[in-house]
């Protein structure tokens, strides 16, 4: 990441740790609330604000075993309309080689909310991502060419189901399908293919099923965890890497409060070219708009 994200990162941060006399509803879709998870992307624009996330990724067919801390900021512009920001500081140990240390490249995006429809719990927002080629560590694996990146993902909880299937009913989905177009067709004599990214969580909401469906008695800390499983495949189909996708599977919790919540999930291959053994991660996500509901967290226009 350059340094100027860097201190808006920061800055949001030093922000994010003052009090606030408002809250707002952040991530919902009628009487229900859609965790920002970890992996896959959230299907809700908002200020939000992950700081950090912490990963310790599974080995890689080299052995190399890589670590990661990233941080990345979403601010509204318009109530509909947010962009984002984000990158990630690696360290990729190899046995027999030096250790690399390093920024991986800077991410921005946009992002505008379709729809939301609270009876039928559904919601679905359009974005487009850009990966920026030489902002980052190359050693580390910060791409040399710019990958944009349009991309639709949706939310559907299942409190619609009639009263006959009550234990269902906490269920959601949700989930994302982006296409990668990279802005070079080959780096150095490297093909640079189009890729297709297809995500999903599965989820039971904890805090649904007992205000909404009926109260089993869980306390604190239980009465607001979310159990899910979260995964996402990359699939290249053309310049000669047809037959390569690579994935996880990732299984965890996301304990979700008023202002900010705490997730963390096993980070579990799908094949041996996504590397073996397990991972892990986890993340300290702010709901900034409901922090800060009358300063940064309220979209620009109304600053």
């Amino acid at each position: 990441m350059n340094r100027f994200a860097c201190r808006g990162l920061a800055a949001a941060a030093v922000v994010a740790l003052l009090p606030s006399t408002e809250a707002a509803a952040h991530g919902f879709a009628g009487d229900r609330f859609f965790p920002a998870t970890i992996l896959t992307d959230d299907p809700f624009v908002a200020s939000e604000m992950s700081l950090p996330t912490i990963a310790l990724n599974p080995t890689q067919s080299d052995d190399s075993r890589e670590f990661g801390i990233g941080s990345d900021l979403s601010m509204l512009i318009t109530p509909n309309w947010d962009f984002t920001i984000g990158s990630q500081w690696e360290h990729i140990r190899t046995p027999g080689l030096p250790t690399v240390t390093g920024w991986g490249g800077l991410n921005t995006g946009t992002q505008y909310q379709l729809f939301i429809n609270g009876p039928h719990e559904a919601l679905a927002l359009a974005a487009l991502d850009v990966s920026w080629g030489n902002t980052g560590n190359l050693a580390v694996g910060a791409p040399a060419f710019t990958t944009l990146s349009p991309l639709i993902a949706f939310g559907k909880g299942f409190g619609d189901l009639p009263d006959a299937l009550p234990w269902l009913r906490p269920f959601a989905l949700t989930g994302n399908i982006a296409v990668n177009f990279p802005t070079e067709t080959q780096t150095n004599g490297v093909q640079n293919p189009n890729s297709v990214f297809y995500g999903f969580a599965i989820e039971y909401s904890i805090p649904y099923l007992q205000d909404e469906v009926r109260d089993v008695g869980l306390g604190p800390p239980f009465n607001r965890m979310i159990p899910l499983v979260e995964f996402a495949l990359t699939s290249p189909f053309n310049r000669g890497y047809g037959g390569t996708t690579t994935g996880t599977v990732q299984p965890g919790v996301i304990w979700a409060g008023q202002y900010f919540q705490i997730g963390a999930e096993m980070i579990i291959p799908t094949n041996s070219l996504s590397g073996h053994g397990i991972g892990v991660v986890v993340q300290l996500h702010f709901y900034l708009d409901d922090l800060f509901p009358r300063g940064i967290g309220r979209p620009i226009t109304q600053w």
